[in-house]
């Protein structure tokens, strides 16, 4: 078959293509930027990535129309956009208007569950979405989940930084909600499973784990997998403001998202059941198994997606990673370095295990400040680390950077900073003829930016000087 996946840079996306190559079928995937996933799709034959963005209808002509199912895995949630709920019932329009014209057979879309009488912004537009995609020239098949748990999920990671930051905690009442937490493996297994299964058409069902656990539980059995004694007291006098900025301060999420999460954690997610488990022969895992599974991913360094490579994990690109790879010279203030290379490989080894847990050669203590003081003013701060501890990819999340350029083979890494800056920054790595160059270039806003170059300078001086020769040892 050849099947039509959005989203396919996502959590999810990335997750179910493989399992549909497994099966011999032909993917086609709409991406808002090429760049950003060539690299991550370039030895797969059987996937095509299309330039398109279901926000404007006119570039969705460029998607072939001989597609016989469709995944629709787009989501906002945390889009910066105070309307984002305009937005996602934009793109399940657009997105309507081309399966109609093309020989889609089957949608299958991925929501949430929506059974609660007063339902958060989030999950109402997961609704309207829903009401959007039906058609009478295709049929849609609906799962909905609730919280999703697995290797490099928002709730994951999330409950993974307060259980393993915080021994005691003071938490808002939100923790006593109930939910029905779901393993990303359950998921994959509803969503590959349903695939062309006539008695799924124009059907919804809820999918959701064996348990009803508050979030509270949660953290404690999340604690008890890692074999760590947590306290945790919640108190009534939280407001959604102060519950944001304390997930915020505490975890690893933007506040933009933890506003968006704390405002859903109020309504209870509990699903209806069905006969789908019996129909899919899916039997979904405990939490606690879940939570173990994802932490064998881990530790095996095998995570295939994250949601921190989402660029709404900092909120300051917005779609396409190519508008950012030339450099700016005009206006700009740079830092240069060069050595002679030692050793070509081992040093480009060390240029792609930058950051994350093995940090930025030189100057620690200052690159925590630097972080400290990002996250004061709303930034991502080094929050995020990365994905993988040697492997990067074009779009990937790298501590407050973002990937925008990575070709090992010709020894060229180029970063751009989504720290809070009066201006913008780009680190550039390159390796070639013998020679390493590193360049930061800061691009600076009016006087603010020029202040605030000149006033780094000395920092500059010790930590890019340590950094390239230690990269260079």
């Amino acid at each position: 078959m050849k099947i039509l996946v959005t989203g396919a840079t996502g959590y999810i996306g990335k997750r179910l293509i493989p399992l549909l190559l497994n099966d011999g079928h032909t993917i086609v995937c709409p991406v808002r930027d090429k760049k950003r996933v060539e690299s991550y799709y370039k030895n797969q034959k059987n996937v095509t990535l299309i330039e398109a963005d279901f926000l404007n209808e006119k570039t969705l002509n460029a998607i072939p129309k001989d597609i016989d199912a469709a995944y629709y895995l787009i989501h906002s949630m945390s889009n910066s956009a105070k309307e984002f709920h305009a937005l996602e019932e934009k793109c399940a329009f657009n997105f309507k208007n081309f399966a109609e014209k093309s020989d889609v057979k089957q949608v299958i879309y991925l929501s949430g569950i929506t059974n609660d009488t007063k339902l958060s912004k989030h999950l109402l537009s997961r609704k309207n979405v829903e009401k959007a995609l039906a058609s009478e020239k295709y049929a849609l098949t609906t799962f909905k989940a609730g919280i999703i748990v697995g290797s490099g999920s928002s709730s994951f990671e999330i409950i993974r930084d307060i259980v393993e930051k915080l021994p005691a905690m003071i938490a808002p009442k939100w923790l006593n909600t109930k939910t029905q937490p779901l393993a990303i493996r359950d998921v994959l297994s509803f969503l590959h499973r349903s695939l062309a299964r006539e008695e799924l058409y124009n059907t919804s069902h809820d999918i959701f784990g064996p348990e009803v656990l508050t979030y509270k539980e949660m953290l404690l059995q999340f604690a008890d997998v890692r074999k760590l004694k947590r306290y945790i007291l919640t108190v009534p006098v939280m407001t959604p403001k102060l519950s944001s900025y304390w997930l915020y301060f505490v975890t690893s999420t933007s506040y933009k998202l933890a506003s968006t999460l704390v405002n859903s954690m109020g309504v209870e997610v509990i699903g209806v059941k069905s006969n789908i488990n019996t129909l899919l022969d899916v039997k979904p895992m405990s939490y606690k198994k879940a939570v173990k599974l994802a932490f064998r991913k881990i530790e095996q360094n095998s995570i295939v997606s994250s949601w921190k490579d989402s660029y709404v994990s900092s909120g300051k690109l917005k779609n396409y990673v190519h508008e950012f790879v030339n450099v700016p010279e005009y206006g700009c203030f740079k830092d240069f370095k060069k050595r002679k290379v030692k050793n070509r490989e081992k040093a480009l080894d060390k240029i792609w295990a930058i950051g994350g847990e093995t940090g930025w050669y030189y100057g620690t203590f200052l690159w925590k400040i630097r972080g400290f003081v990002d996250q004061f003013f709303g930034g991502a701060g080094l929050r995020r680390g990365r994905r993988h501890p040697t492997e990067l990819n074009a779009g990937d999340a790298l501590d407050f950077w973002r990937v925008i350029y990575a070709d090992k083979e010709n020894g060229k890494l180029l970063l751009y900073a989504e720290m809070v800056l009066p201006g913008e920054a780009w680190l550039e790595f390159k390796v070639e003829d013998g020679t390493i160059y590193q360049t930061a270039t800061f691009r600076p806003h009016g006087l603010a930016g020029r202040l605030y170059w000149y006033s780094v300078i000395p920092f500059h001086w010790f930590v890019f000087n340590g950094m390239i020769n230690n990269i260079n040892k």
